[in-house]
């Protein structure tokens, strides 16, 4: 027997995640991809520059059209899934293609984190986890984790990683990532307020 690709795995966790979904709700842009994978969207939220006129007339009761320009378009389809009192959200596709976009995405969920109970960002390799708070996290055996504190003043504790922190703060991003975990789970702890991404690979 010949096992998947991890790329597979993912691919076909994301479709998992996507068909179970109770509503979907894609950036403007994304719109024909969710297409491509044979789902169609609920609501299509953006400033609508990322649209074919096809997909416009296609789907014109389903787009809500947000023309800030000080806020990107992920903001502005977690703004409207928390005016619609969705507290728990799953965010796909919004990493892999160009680094800046990436890294702007990213950075934005512990801000999304303080408004909702649960948001979690999807790559192609595992999922990155903002928390505001003390966390334990479940896992396997040398599962692959890094953690990003935000606020360099910030004091973080790890408990049942393989490279252990006792009250420590990260100058750098880079300082708690590559670490892995001994157990089936593990716990970031956070000795005062700050805002953390914790990434777990699959």
């Amino acid at each position: 027997m010949i096992a998947p690709s991890l790329s597979l795995l993912t691919q076909l966790f994301a479709q998992n995640l996507l068909r179970k979904a109770e509503n979907i709700v894609c950036c403007d842009g994304s719109a024909q991809k969710i297409l491509d994978f044979g789902i169609e969207p609920d609501y299509i939220v953006g400033d609508l520059d990322g649209l074919s006129v096809e997909l416009k007339q296609h789907f014109a009761l389903k787009i809500i059209q947000n023309p800030d320009q000080e806020t990107n378009d992920l903001t502005k389809a977690v703004e409207f899934c928390i005016s619609k009192n969705w507290k728990q959200i799953a965010i796909l596709g919004a990493t892999g293609l160009r680094e800046d976009h990436t890294l702007g995405n990213i950075s934005l969920l512990c801000d999304y984190k303080k408004r909702l109970d649960d948001v979690v960002m999807v790559s192609d390799f595992g999922i990155f986890t903002p928390i505001l708070e003390t966390t334990i996290f479940n896992s396997y055996p040398e599962q692959q984790i890094s953690v990003f504190s935000l606020h360099p003043e910030t004091k973080l504790t790890f408990k049942g990683l393989k490279y252990p922190v006792t009250n420590q703060s990260f100058a750098s991003w880079w300082q708690g990532t590559l670490n892995a975990t001994i157990g089936d789970s593990f716990e970031i702890v956070l000795h005062d307020k700050g805002n953390v991404i914790v990434y777990v690979a699959f």
